[in-house]
């Protein structure tokens, strides 16, 4: 019995070998996965809440590691008895390095956030629309030769406001957030 599973092993471990020296990178890549929000929009001290949500991003054709990426992250949860909906759509460059199998990037991007109308707390009507970056980075650990499995991270900023009911001008109010750390984690389908 163990003669007949010595070729196999060979034949796996053979297989990992050649796969393993790949160097072209991948034209496209199409990602999408869990995504955390280290806070909600209207967390203010002593009122901190992460949201739950989802990724996606789609990163274009590499020039000497360089990529234009575009990512859409969109979150639900509650804080303070609001409801809180917030979406982020940034794009920018993305820049990798191969190390050994795995692949180590780094990004800066820049877009826009919105939201319900009705995020902040106490039933106060909140901005729409925003101003939101992200830099971050992570590190994709290929399982196949077009699948990838994604961890990255980075930090995010936004600047909502308050609306004031009669005038709808926006208004701060003191330790709204404006930085929120994130956290994601899936698939990279790489074409």
């Amino acid at each position: 019995m163990p003669s007949r599973l010595l070729p196999l092993i060979a034949v796996l471990c053979l297989s990992t070998a050649l796969y393993a020296q790949k160097e072209t990178p991948a034209h496209y890549q199409l990602y999408g996965g869990y995504a955390y929000l280290s806070n909600s929009l209207d967390g203010v001290t002593g009122s901190h809440k992460g949201l739950n949500g989802f990724d996606a991003s789609m990163a274009f054709g590499a020039w000497h590691r360089l990529r234009f990426k575009a990512d859409f992250s969109s979150y639900r949860g509650t804080n303070l008895g609001a409801p809180q909906h917030p979406y982020f759509i940034v794009g920018g460059g993305q820049y990798a390095w191969r190390i050994g199998r795995e692949s180590l990037f780094v990004d800066g991007l820049a877009g826009v956030a919105g939201a319900n109308k009705t995020w902040a707390a106490n039933g106060a009507t909140g901005q729409t629309a925003s101003f939101a970056s992200l830099v971050g980075g992570g590190l994709d650990t290929p399982i196949s030769k077009h699948i990838a499995i994604r961890v990255d991270g980075g930090f995010q900023y936004s600047y909502f406001a308050l609306s004031h009911p009669v005038s709808l001008i926006p208004y701060r109010v003191a330790g709204l957030p404006t930085n929120f750390g994130k956290l994601s984690s899936g698939i990279v389908w790489e074409f």
